[in-house]
Formats: structure tokens, sequence, C-alpha cells
């Protein structure tokens, strides 16, 4: 039911899942495959930088084994140190989405990162580059740190989402971001996807519970013991906070309160 009345929309597409997958860091081709399907994700995102130019005569892609009628590529600019390399790398994501049959596919993961130690992304060159993909047509999903003020001047620019970031990339810390993840939430009027750090199921929900739009994460995924596994428990977590945030928290109370009020109980009798 859910799937049919809460749909996420992000431009002009709409996906049932809230879950995205990256596909990098896999031990194995299959690993990245079969997680990727275990998930029931509907958005995968892939670095450019990582991906031949041609993949019509590439039989080695994991690419090649998706069914990318279920799915939508999401190509990211990862490696982009400059707006510059960033908006370069955008345009050959478009010309990978169209080799696998997603002509209209203009979507891209925009990353801006000129930091080689902490990968934290560059909000200037970000800004840069968001602005000029906007005006190109395309349909920008910007990572971000938990910045409120930067999210609001990328949603002023036209960016399709916000990508905060609960943690560094790839360190597992989950959310150390909350305060300002949930003060972008509560101010944005696009979708809030958090993205980088998640670790577990359970920081997945966190973050769904808070109110954020969708999750992205990969490493949580690909470096865990059984990547499938950790698939499916992350797709159950995601839905799991989608849940409760739809249906609302109970208000917490200074003192405890009976499950079974004595007045409750005698009208039962």
């Amino acid at each position: 039911m859910i799937q049919s009345l809460d749909r996420l929309k992000i431009g002009d597409k709409f996906f049932n899942s809230r879950l995205m997958l990256g596909s990098g860091k896999y031990r194995t081709m299959e690993d990245a495959v079969n997680s990727i399907i275990k998930s029931e994700c509907e958005i995968v995102t892939v670095a450019v930088r990582r991906l031949p130019t041609n993949l019509t005569n590439d039989n080695t892609s994991f690419l090649k084994f998706l069914d990318w009628n279920k799915l939508w590529l999401l190509p990211n600019t990862a490696g982009s140190q400059t707006a510059e390399e960033a908006i370069r790398m955008a345009y050959l994501g478009h010309e990978l989405a169209c080799q696998i049959g997603q002509e209209n596919n203009f979507f891209v993961k925009l990353e801006v990162i000129s930091d080689p130690k902490y990968l934290l992304p560059d909000p200037i060159g970000t800004l840069k580059a968001a602005e000029f993909l906007v005006k190109k047509g395309f349909t920008v999903l910007p990572y971000i740190n938990a910045d409120p003020m930067l999210a609001l001047h990328l949603e002023d620019l036209g960016c399709a989402t916000v990508m905060p970031l609960g943690s560094p990339i790839g360190s597992g810390q989950g959310l150390k971001n909350l305060s300002n993840i949930q003060i972008i939430i509560e101010n944005s009027n696009i979708p809030v996807i958090v993205d980088a750090g998640i670790g577990t199921p359970s920081e997945a929900t966190m973050a769904m519970e808070l109110g954020a739009d969708a999750v992205l994460l990969n490493t949580a995924v690909a470096q865990s013991n059984n990547p499938e596994q950790m698939a499916s428990a992350m797709k159950l977590g995601v839905q799991a906070g989608r849940l409760a945030y739809l249906a609302g928290r109970m208000k917490k109370k200074s003192y405890a309160n009976p499950s079974s009020p004595l007045n409750q109980i005698s009208q039962l009798l």
C-alpha cells in the first residue's frame, strides 16, 4: 500500500523505493548485481570516472547485468575536484545513460570534492557547478555538508534535491549531523536525501524517521560480510523509518503512564 500511495518524486520522475544504492567497493560483480536486486532500489548511482566511455563493446561492466527497464541510472561526478571537472562528468554521465537506453536521463549526483583527506564537499564549487547544470536542463542532486543555508541556496538555484552527509563518505560513523539535517528537512521544499556515513539499517531508519525523503548508501552494503543480506536489511530499515514517520510518534511524557488505565479496564467489564 505504501508503495502505491507514497511515492518519491525527483524532478519529473516518480519512484516507489526510497533506498538508493551505490555501486562501488563490492568484492565481486556478482555481489554488486545481487545486492542491487535484493535491495529493490530503483536508483543506482555510478561514478562516471569508473566506467568505460563506450559500453556497447564492453562486456565486463556490471551495468550489462542490470535491468535498466526497472532501474534508473544516477551518474555521479565523484572524483571531481573543481566545478569544471564536475560539469564535464555530468555530460559524460548523460552519454552513458543514453547507451543503456535512457536518452531522457539528465540526472546527475553532483560531487565536487577538493579535499583528499576528509572527502568533504566543496560548497563553492558545488554551487557553481549546480547553477550551470540546472540552466542546461540537468536534474541536479547535489552532495553537501549538512549546511542548512547552503541547502536553501541550492534549492533556490533549482536543484531537484539536496543530499546532506550523515558523516564522512565510507566512514560508517552514522548520523553525526542530526540537528543540522533536521533543520534542512524542516525548511526544504525539495526532497532531502541523507547520503554518506550510514553503517547500519537502524541508522537508515533514524534518517527516515527524521523526515528524510530517501537514503543513499554504498559502503555499508558493499563491505558487509553478506552484501545481499545487508541490502535486504537496509530496504526494510528504510521502509520502517518511512512508515514510522508517516504514522507519527507518540508524545514524550515526563512520567510513567500505564498501558492499561483502570478507567479503560472498567469500561471493558
